[in-house]
C-alpha cells in the first residue's frame, strides 16, 4: 500500500541534528573508519546525547497527538551518513527517547541530496555544513544546526519557532537592495512602495504554512476541548522595523501565517529577545545574528541569498 507524505509536514534529519555526535566524529577523524565502526557497535545499547535538535523534534512529532482526518500531522525521516550497521546506535537511541521514529535511510558515507524530494521533505536539518549548502543550491529547504548549549525543560510542552524575515520565510529581494546600497533609507523606501505587493517565498515558506495549517487544527481542538492546551507558537524576529514592517505583516496575512508574536527589532541585537522567548528553536539566514544566539538555545543556519554567496 502506497503512503502519502504530501499531506503532512515532513522533517528530514541528519542523526547529526537529532544527537550529539561530536565525540563519534572525533574518532572517525583521528582513529579512521574502522575504529568509528568498532566504537558504535560496542556502545550501540548506550543511547546517545541530545542533540541541537532535539526538543524541537521532540515536541513537533507531539502534534501528532491531535485528531487529523489524514492521519499524523508530522513525519520525520532519518537521513544518515551512515551504513545500517553503525546506524544502529542511533536507530536505538530514538527507541530509547521514545521518539516515534520509524522511517529511516543510510547512506555510508554518501549525500542525502538526492532524496530529499522523494520524501516530500519540507525542511532538511543537518549539522553537516556541506550537505546543507548543496540543498539549498538546489532548492531544497534546508539548515544547518549550530553547535551550542542545549537546554531541555521536560516540563514545558510548549513547542516554540521562532523565525528571521528575509532570506527565511520570504526571498531576499529586499535584502539584496539593503546589501547593494548599504542604505537603511532606500530599503524603507522600497518596501514602503511595495508594501501592497506581496513579497516572493523564501525557502522556509513552506514549512511555516506548514504550521500554520496545524495552528488552524489546534484552534478546532480548543473549540471542541476547552482543556486542550495548545502546543505550537511561532515567533517573527525580524532586524526590520517600520515602515518595513508593513509589507511583511501583509505578506504573511495573505499566504494565511498565523504569527503569535512579532519583533521589529530596527537594529537591537537578537540575542536580548531571543533569550526571554526561549524559542526551541531559531531560523535565521545570517550568521552574524547566530554567533551569539546559539550559546543560549538551539539555532539553525539558512545558507540562502545574497548574505551567504
Amino acid at each position: 500500500m502506497a503512503y502519502d507524505l504530501t499531506k503532512r509536514l515532513v522533517i528530514g534529519l541528519a542523526s547529526s541534528a537529532l544527537f550529539d555526535l561530536e565525540e563519534s566524529d572525533q574518532i572517525f577523524r583521528t582513529k579512521g573508519e574502522q575504529s568509528y565502526r568498532n566504537h558504535q557497535r560496542t556502545y550501540e545499547n548506550e543511547p546517545l546525547k541530545k542533540g541541537v535538535a532535539f526538543p524541537f523534534i521532540k515536541r513537533l512529532l507531539s502534534l501528532n497527538s491531535l485528531n487529523n482526518e489524514n492521519g499524523p500531522l508530522v513525519e520525520v525521516i532519518l537521513l544518515s551518513r551512515n551504513d545500517p550497521d553503525t546506524g544502529l546506535r542511533v536507530m536505538n537511541s530514538i527507541e530509547h527517547y521514545n521518539l516515534n521514529i520509524t522511517r529511516a535511510v543510510f547512506l555510508q558515507g554518501k549525500s542525502p541530496l538526492p532524496y530529499i524530494p522523494a520524501f516530500d521533505i519540507e525542511l532538511f536539518l543537518s549539522a553537516n555544513k556541506v550537505d546543507v549548502r548543496q540543498a539549498t543550491v538546489a532548492g531544497y529547504p534546508a539548515g544547518m544546526v549550530m553547535k551550542g548549549n542545549i537546554k531541555d525543560d521536560i516540563n514545558d510542552h510548549e513547542l516554540r519557532i521562532a523565525f528571521d524575515f528575509d532570506g527565511v520565510i520570504i526571498d531576499d529581494e529586499a535584502e539584496a537592495i539593503y546589501q547593494r546600497n548599504r542604505d537603511l533609507k532606500s530599503f524603507h523606501e522600497n518596501e514602503n512602495l511595495k508594501r501592497n505587493i506581496l513579497h516572493n517565498p523564501g525557502p522556509l515558506n513552506k514549512f511555516i504554512r506548514r504550521l500554520a495549517h496545524i495552528q488552524k487544527i489546534e484552534h478546532l481542538e480548543l473549540s471542541q476541548n476547552s482543556k486542550y492546551r495548545p502546543i505550537l507558537k511561532t515567533a517573527l524576529v525580524t532586524a526590520r522595523n517600520a515602515p518595513s514592517h508593513t509589507r511583511a505583516i501583509n505578506t504573511l496575512r495573505e499566504l494565511g501565517i498565523e504569527i503569535n508574536e512579532a519583533f521589529f527589532l530596527g537594529g537591537v541585537e537578537k540575542n536580548k529577545v531571543l533569550e526571554i522567548m526561549r524559542p526551541h528553536i531559531f531560523f535565521d539566514d545570517q550568521m552574524i545574528h547566530l554567533e551569539k544566539v546559539a550559546q543560549i538555545l538551539p539555532s539553525v543556519h539558512i545558507p540562502f541569498g545574497v548574505t551567504n554567496p
